[in-house]
């Protein structure tokens, strides 16, 4: 029998932690668990294997993606809330580890603090996926680089323009653009655009691969003019409550509507990672009028880390 194939990092905390091979690698394993999902064969390399997910952040797309996956890949999910845990607080973040690394085969954490996860990570001997902190996204960028293969064939050279917040989505696709060959666009308001760290990072990756490129600006019909697809999230995260009027009157002119849309290419998708707050980043008509691609888009939650779960947890 071959060998398992899999990632060459045992976690994903970033998404630079994955190499142009890695993430192309991850891709095709997302194209075939997805067909054999839709075509109803049983697959189940994951069989006996337990997922523990922890959450101090909400998710609607996050929990019944990873809960579902490992079902349908023949495993099972321990959801652990802070209260059960108290992660960092009733005990130290390198004894959960411990704890986790003896009792179930891959961790997935959704939290605040990018360290956190890192520090999980440090002292797990099983995989830690990053399902989410203040400073990363690399799950959502998995299923949004899916569902672009899928509508737009090759992902490099297509021009990507994303409106909005510099925030943890800006980020890892800053850092997916030299790995995957995308031209990407970023538009946001002064002082709301990439830290100079992930920008610095970024540019790394496009120099050391050759592929991709990144814009900054501060004008959103710059960015838009001639893309294939204008990505937005929300304004104001959760935990940055108390700055949403500050940011609904900075953000002023960045929203995802008919006219912005006009300087996209006329096929151009309209992609957002949801939940949307309709009448702020993007209107109501855009929305309704893209919405089969943003639930394509957020059903690839599901086959992205599907085949992520397996690449890591050790199926063929």
């Amino acid at each position: 029998m071959s060998a398992p194939v899999r990632l060459a990092k045992k976690d994903l905390l970033s998404i630079s932690d994955l190499s142009p091979e890695g993430l192309s690698l991850l891709l095709k394993a997302a194209v075939l668990t997805k067909a054999k999902q839709k075509a109803g064969e049983v697959f189940v390399p994951l069989l006996g294997k337990t997922l523990a997910l922890i959450f101090h952040k909400p998710s609607a797309r996050t929990r019944i993606s990873f809960d579902v996956g490992m079902y349908q890949l023949g495993g099972h999910s321990v959801l652990l809330t802070d209260s059960e845990i108290g992660l960092g607080k009733r005990e130290p973040v390198k004894d959960i580890a411990r704890l986790l690394s003896r009792l179930c085969d891959g961790v997935m954490i959704r939290t605040f603090d990018q360290g956190m996860v890192e520090e999980l990570a440090a002292h797990a001997a099983v995989p830690v996926i990053n399902g989410l902190t203040d400073f990363e996204h690399p799950c959502q960028i998995l299923a949004d680089l899916l569902t672009l293969q899928e509508k737009k064939g090759a992902l490099k050279g297509l021009k990507v323009a994303y409106v909005g917040d510099g925030n943890n989505v800006a980020n890892s696709w800053a850092l997916a653009a030299g790995l995957c060959g995308v031209e990407l666009a970023i538009a946001s308001p002064k002082d709301y655009t990439l830290s100079p760290q992930v920008e610095a990072e970024a540019r790394g990756t496009i120099k050391a691969s050759g592929m991709g490129k990144l814009t900054l600006t501060t004008e959103p019909a710059a960015a838009v003019k001639g893309a294939d697809a204008v990505y937005t999230d929300v304004w104001t995260s959760m935990g940055q409550e108390d700055e949403r009027e500050e940011r609904l009157d900075r953000f002023s002119g960045f929203q995802i509507n008919h006219a912005l849309m006009s300087a996209a290419k006329k096929d151009a998708l309209v992609l957002h990672c949801l939940p949307a707050h309709r009448g702020e980043e993007i209107d109501e008509a855009t929305f309704e009028a893209h919405q089969a691609t943003l639930f394509d888009q957020a059903e690839n939650r599901l086959h992205a880390q599907k085949a992520l779960l397996v690449l890591l947890m050790g199926g063929n």
